[in-house]
């Protein structure tokens, strides 16, 4: 791999300081992108519910992706990892605000949680996985793109995963998958395995050192 390398001066910013103040600066970005969703569920209904959610939804799912790997200027393992770290950190201190805000006050209609039987056991674990997996792959499409041209290209990254997400959705549809649907909650699923694929293409072509 391109980016199983020392890391490179400039690059790879991974000092626990920085990654502290970036997990920090993710999880209020998270907190925001969850009050707005929850608020827009609550106040609004039908079409315009619909719209407002996806474009919430898909901005927030997208920053949670791309500004790690940004921010640790992610070039070699070293700045994926720190990535995946300050995604991990965010979702902690997100939790935080959720069982301490959020919750007590009644924000949410339908919680993760309520699907675990009400437990937090299961939905935070959820969050913390989910929350390091998708900085952790978006740093490392970041760093093979600077692999390949020499410099990361977020609206590609972007437009490939989104792109693989619509596959991943249409093929479970049509084969049946459990629970699939034209929703945002299929959406949100089939962004995993999009992202997984969007990162398999971005190892393509990626100079090795």
């Amino acid at each position: 791999m391109s980016t199983m390398v020392h890391a490179q001066a400039g690059a790879d910013h991974t000092d626990v300081p920085f990654i502290v103040r970036a997990a920090v600066k993710l999880a209020i970005l998270e907190s925001l992108f969850v009050l707005l969703i929850a608020l827009a569920s609550r106040m609004l209904s039908g079409g315009v519910e619909t719209a407002l959610l996806t474009v919430l939804i898909t901005a927030g799912v997208l920053a949670v992706t791309v500004l790690p790997g940004r921010w640790t200027g992610a070039r070699t393992i070293e700045g994926i990892a720190g990535a995946a770290g300050i995604g991990l950190a965010a979702a902690w201190i997100f939790l935080l605000v959720d069982v301490s805000l959020f919750q007590p006050f009644g924000l949410w209609t339908n919680r993760w949680r309520e699907i675990g039987g009400g437990s937090n056991w299961w939905y935070h674990p959820v969050w913390w996985m989910v929350g390091t997996y998708l900085p952790c792959l978006g740093a490392w499409i970041l760093a093979n793109q600077t692999a390949r041209t020499g410099a990361p290209n977020p609206t590609a990254l972007v437009t490939t995963s989104l792109g693989f997400t619509v596959v991943c959705a249409a093929l479970a549809l049509l084969t049946g998958f459990p629970g699939a649907g034209w929703n945002l909650g299929t959406f949100g699923v089939a962004f995993l395995p999009g992202l997984a694929l969007a990162t398999v293409v971005s190892v393509l072509g990626a100079r090795r050192k």
